[in-house]
């Protein structure tokens, strides 16, 4: 049986620090493998509504926590300082002891780039800096040596990082564009997490992901692969009807399809069955958006019911 790792995202918008504490102190004992935050300035729906900036948050999670990973999915690779971001997640992997995945993309909105003195660049040349971006944190997380960095995106003039990551830092990318962004997935990550919209098109996406492993001689054993879900959970497949019919209506296609061939949707065997399709296709993490106002039961159902059989 194939182990498959199961991430949750914490609580982050319209919610104070407690609530993420608690979460997080739930999710971690009930066994989870890791918490994720999503990497926004503002709220994606209206910059008045209250976020707590991501790595500060991972910063707190981290002191609060023991085991679990922790990562963002995903922070855009120019909508801060690279040098300084490189210096930040390095710092909060010595404070974890060796949990941080950096979860990095393109970014797609703007006013956090600009309200914030950031320039907004043309998609191509988001992906550019996000490839330099990758680069500079290889270089600043190796030793000790200064670190000069003159990309066309990205510069550096003689960094430091000091303490270096407790461990070397995996670096997940998120997205799915099939032309550049898995191309840079094969060339630079070792974990692609492939977007909520997009999971009832995760075969094709993983082909597409194979193809450019081939194409640049990479093993695509070596990429984890994981899936942004959301799972809806119910005692009974009468029960979960109605709660995917409210996921559909609550998040459009943001959080994917919940009624699709790939949703993890249902009673616990169904939902056990929609991970083994998921790991048939070579996905073998999953980071989970529980649907309900109160996440704490469907979490417990989850982890009495589903982990066990891929653990």
């Amino acid at each position: 049986m194939t182990t498959a790792h199961f991430g949750v995202t914490l609580p982050q918008i319209k919610r104070p620090w407690v609530a993420t504490k608690d979460a997080a102190e739930l999710f971690e004992g009930l066994g989870y493998d890791s918490l994720w935050v999503c990497d926004h300035l503002y709220g994606p729906q209206a910059k008045q509504l209250p976020i707590m900036e991501a790595w500060s948050l991972l910063a707190a999670v981290a002191a609060i926590t023991e085991h679990v990973e922790l990562g963002t999915l995903v922070t855009p690779a120019g909508m801060r300082n690279q040098a300084q971001l490189g210096k930040t997640i390095a710092s909060i992997d010595n404070i974890a002891g060796g949990r941080v995945i950096a979860g990095l993309g393109a970014g797609w909105m703007e006013s956090e780039f600009e309200d914030f003195g950031m320039p907004f660049l043309s998609v191509g040349e988001r992906l550019k800096q996000l490839r330099e971006t990758i680069d500079l944190f290889v270089a600043m997380w190796k030793d000790d040596s200064p670190v000069t960095f003159s990309g066309d995106y990205v510069q550096a003039t003689d960094v430091v990082c000091q303490p270096l990551p407790a461990r070397r830092v995996p670096i997940l990318i998120g997205g799915a564009g099939e032309k550049v962004t898995l191309k840079l997935v094969a060339e630079k990550a070792d974990m692609w997490n492939n977007l909520a919209g997009h999971q009832d098109n995760l075969r094709h996406k993983v082909d597409v992901l194979k193809s450019h492993c081939d194409a640049v001689g990479r093993d695509f054993d070596d990429i984890v692969v994981s899936q942004q879900c959301l799972v809806t959970i119910a005692r009974t497949a009468e029960e979960a009807g109605p709660m995917a019919d409210n996921a559909q209506r609550i998040f459009g296609g943001h959080m994917g399809n919940p009624k699709g061939d790939l949703a993890i949707t249902g009673t616990v065997e169904q939902c056990c069955e929609a991970i083994q399709k998921h790991i048939d296709l070579g996905c073998t993490m999953f980071i989970i958006e529980f649907f309900g106002k109160d996440t704490r039961e469907p979490a417990q159902m989850f982890k009495e019911g589903v982990i066990p059989e891929f653990s």
